[in-house]
């Protein structure tokens, strides 16, 4: 199983990121100060995530939320979570 996830932290900010790690274990990695790119700004919490049975699946669409990110597309991907949450 290969996970496409969302972390957000107490500031509002967000890092979209894919493994094959148990989520848990990888927010722990985030928050320990493992990932340089997300060092900065712990701590984190896990905010959506979705299962795929290949990384290649996971990355396309890990590439499209990216491409969102900032945009309008991103805002309402954010909504429709919030609304089925």
């Amino acid at each position: 199983m290969v996970y496409l996830y969302l972390l957000k932290n107490i500031s509002g900010r967000y890092y979209i990121g894919i493994t094959k790690l148990d989520l848990n274990e990888r927010l722990k990695r985030h928050n320990a100060g493992d990932v340089m790119s997300t060092k900065p700004y712990r701590p984190w919490e896990l905010f959506y995530f979705e299962a795929y049975d290949s990384y290649k699946e996971a990355r396309v669409h890990e590439k499209q939320i990216k491409s969102w990110k900032g945009g309008n597309a991103f805002k309402n991907f954010l909504k429709d979570i919030n609304k089925n949450n």
